[in-house]
């Protein structure tokens, strides 16, 4: 076991070790090499293993994301690194139409077994273009495993998971929680073990326990939703606070046993919040706790406009830790009070 700060590091090592065990593993993307992906996935890969294995590409997300689909189908696991998650468009149709959906419509001929590595998330004044975090598009398609890991200890075991999959898996790596110098960094150092392990698809994983109600966020949220449930504590109320860890696949179990016992649900997300993860989490929990609910469901995130850069703005619309803490005080019947 040793201390680790950031899932960036956590990411890095779980491929550089499943790569030195496997010899189908290649890494592609834009400044995979020297930058280590920019913010970190895959720092150290190219001074080990050099440019046969870890290849710098064009800024041509179609093409390096169609590269990514006919190396798997001849039997290779490609580790893709899509820099910023805002960049998703430019390769949509080999993703939505070929990655997604190509076991299927080859009737199981063909695995697909890619890693996506994408960084998501504001908070640090990168404006429209580079700040959202999208995860639900992904989830929304049939095909694609969607990762939100919070902490280096889940980064590194869900990254190994995903380097055995045969499927297409996306993990979302939220930039403060990198850990990287010259990002703001909102996570914990953990003591992670030295060796390989894995954190399985589809378990969420209960940070903290409480009675009164349930906060069910993913990624920086749910570092936000722990600190407003220190603040919770101080005024008698106990949060327990879920963290969903994947949300394809979803651990929907685990999110209505929560409800049960609390009887209050309060879901945080930094992502938009029509359309997205809020409303199928609530859905979810509403269908197998309607009748153990004490009041409506409610939801935190980012309103429908573009991540302002902003300074003010921009904490105006991703979720604080004051304002999770208000909506929950809310939610237990208890006016929120100045900290």
């Amino acid at each position: 076991m040793r201390t680790m700060k950031g899932i960036a590091f956590a990411i890095a090592e779980a491929i550089d070790q499943e790569m030195a065990e496997r010899q189908d593993i290649v890494v592609l993307g834009e400044d995979v090499t020297y930058w280590g992906a920019v913010f970190g996935f895959t720092m150290g890969l190219h001074q080990k293993y050099g440019r046969d294995r870890v290849v710098d590409t064009p800024i041509t997300e179609q093409t390096f994301f169609g590269m990514a689909v006919g190396a798997a189908a001849v039997g290779m696991h490609p580790v893709v690194s899509l820099m910023f998650v805002d960049f998703l468009g430019a390769g949509f149709d080999q993703m939505y139409n070929h990655m997604a959906k190509n076991h299927y419509m080859s009737g199981g001929q063909f695995a697909m077994p890619v890693t996506v590595l994408t960084a998501i998330g504001g908070g640090y004044g990168d404006a429209e273009q580079h700040s959202q975090v999208l995860y639900g598009l992904f989830a929304h398609v049939p095909g694609f495993k969607v990762v939100v890991p919070s902490t280096a200890y889940d980064a590194k075991g869900l990254t190994i998971s995903a380097l055995r999959d045969q499927n297409p898996v996306v993990i979302f790596g939220h930039k403060l929680l990198t850990g990287l110098p010259f990002l703001p960094f909102e996570g914990e150092e953990e003591e992670v073990p030295e060796e390989r392990y894995t954190v399985e698809f589809g378990k969420a994983a209960v940070r903290r326990e409480g009675s009164d109600l349930t906060m069910v966020s993913a990624g920086l949220m749910v570092h936000r939703c722990l600190r407003a449930a220190e603040r919770l504590a101080q005024d008698g109320v106990a949060a327990e606070v879920i963290d969903v860890r994947t949300l394809v696949p979803l651990d929907a179990d685990t999110l209505v046993a929560s409800a049960r016992k609390t009887g209050r649900v309060l879901i945080v997300d930094e992502d938009y919040r029509s359309y997205g993860m809020t409303g199928e989490l609530a859905f979810r929990i509403q269908e197998g706790a309607f009748d153990a609910l004490k009041s409506p469901i409610r939801r935190l995130a980012v309103p429908d406009v573009p991540i302002p850069f902003s300074e003010p703005l921009e904490r105006a619309v991703i979720p604080s830790v004051d304002r999770i803490y208000e909506e929950a005080r809310a939610l237990v019947g208890a006016p929120a009070r100045t900290a």
